[in-house]
C-alpha cells in the first residue's frame, strides 16, 4: 500500500513518487474519480523527454477526454503496459498497480505536499 502522505502532487491532479533519480507518476484517486471508467489511456514511449507542464499523455473515460501533464523535466524510462492493457487500473488502484510511467529526472519543480494537494481539492 502506497503512503499518500509521502508523495508530492501537482496542480494537474498527478502524482509523484521520489525514488532516487526515478520518479514513479500517476494520476490521483480525486483525478480518477473525476474522470469516471477509464477505458483508454495513451502513454509516452521510453525514451520520450519530458518537459514539465507539457502534455505526454491522454487518458480517456466513458465521460472525458483528459491529458496527462508531465510534473518533471526528464526522460521516460517504462511506461506501464498493464495500464495501457487494462486502463480500469487507473480507477481501481491509481496508486499502485496504475502508476503510469516511470522516469529520470536530475531535479523537482516546486511540488504540492499531500496536505497542500488536499486542500486545494477540497479535503
Amino acid at each position: 500500500m502506497t503512503d499518500q502522505t509521502e508523495l508530492k502532487y501537482t496542480e494537474e491532479h498527478e502524482w509523484v513518487r521520489i525514488e532516487g533519480d526515478v520518479v514513479t507518476i500517476g494520476i490521483t484517486d480525486y483525478a480518477a474519480e473525476k474522470l469516471g471508467d477509464v477505458v483508454y489511456v495513451d502513454l509516452p514511449a521510453a525514451g520520450t523527454a519530458l518537459a514539465a507542464g507539457t502534455v505526454v499523455g491522454e487518458i480517456e473515460s466513458t465521460k472525458s477526454v483528459g491529458e496527462l501533464f508531465a510534473p518533471v523535466d526528464g526522460e521516460v524510462v517504462e511506461s506501464n503496459q498493464a495500464v495501457v492493457d487494462a486502463p480500469e487500473l487507473v480507477n481501481s488502484d491509481p496508486f499502485g498497480e496504475g502508476w503510469l510511467i516511470k522516469a529520470t529526472t536530475a531535479s523537482l519543480p516546486n511540488l504540492l505536499t499531500h496536505d497542500e494537494y488536499r486542500a486545494l481539492v477540497g479535503e
